[in-house]
């Protein structure tokens, strides 16, 4: 976990296939801990063939019932299909000119929002930005995108910087805006 937060939680993200892992990762987390998913990470990498959004949407049935017995990952047959789905969507946009870094970044105007911890001292579980996106990708056909879910990609992907002022990560990751 240390080394996730201190390396990666928080620093923007605009890669396709690192965002589509994130989706999916996120989307895996529901009702369980991160520490549980990031554990799994490399599984999932293996699994879902580094998180290539043209080799996952061929995934047939039975591909996805040989991933129910696959011990790297959360072995829930809707997560599993989610993941799929939500390449098949990535596809989908990308063959109308859109890409996932636009359509996510469009909903902080392509800048990294800032926690005002002053005003705010707690984190909300969502925002109403996330709220926005889990709207826009459930339109698009992405499923296990619920706005807590699109909140903690926010905040993994450096959509939005929520380290703490007293963290030494909060003036390193808001360089990077």
């Amino acid at each position: 976990m240390r080394e996730y937060h201190d390396e990666e939680w928080g620093v923007p993200v605009h890669d396709d296939v690192k965002l589509f892992e994130f989706v999916t990762l996120e989307g895996a987390q529901a009702g369980l801990s991160w520490r549980t998913i990031l554990r799994r990470r490399r599984g999932y990498q293996k699994a879902f063939m580094g998180f290539n959004p043209t080799r996952v949407a061929r995934f047939t049935d039975q591909k996805v019932d040989r991933l129910l017995s696959d011990e790297g990952i959360i072995r829930h047959r809707g997560k599993i299909e989610s993941t799929i789905s939500n390449a098949k969507a990535i596809l989908a946009m990308q063959k109308s000119g859109q890409t996932l870094d636009g359509l996510l970044w469009s909903f902080v105007d392509g800048e990294p929002l800032q926690h005002n911890w002053k005003k705010d001292p707690t984190i909300a579980a969502s925002t109403p930005e996330a709220v926005r996106m889990s709207k826009e990708l459930k339109k698009l056909g992405f499923r296990f995108v619920g706005p807590t879910t699109c909140y903690a990609m926010m905040q993994a992907t450096g959509l939005v910087n929520d380290h703490h002022p007293s963290c030494f990560r909060f003036a390193e990751v808001a360089q990077l805006r």
